[in-house]
């Protein structure tokens, strides 16, 4: 099973809509590990990682849930951190 890793910063009105909280349990359901937390500047930042596969099908399933609320967003490929043995929400 390849591992893959993503750092993602999600752009729009992703901030008081519920969205880290969906986020998480999607991230939750496909077994995935990592983050999700708001930022200063109104984007919301996660790190995900797990079986390639759920990474891809967990992003997909974000922008589906919040497709009127993201209007851009910015992945770059990570290393997979043993860090990360869950997925939280991060204040």
């Amino acid at each position: 099973m390849e591992q893959a890793a993503r750092h993602i910063i999600f752009v729009g009105q992703v901030q008081g809509v519920g969205f880290r909280y969906t986020v998480q349990r999607i991230a939750d359901r496909l077994g995935l590990t990592g983050f999700v937390r708001n930022l200063a500047d109104g984007t919301v930042e996660m790190f995900v990682q797990g079986r390639a596969e759920d990474v891809d099908l967990c992003l997909r399933e974000i922008d589906i849930e919040f497709a009127g609320h993201i209007s851009d967003r910015k992945v770059r490929h990570a290393q997979p951190s043993p860090a990360h043995t869950d997925f939280r929400v991060a204040f």
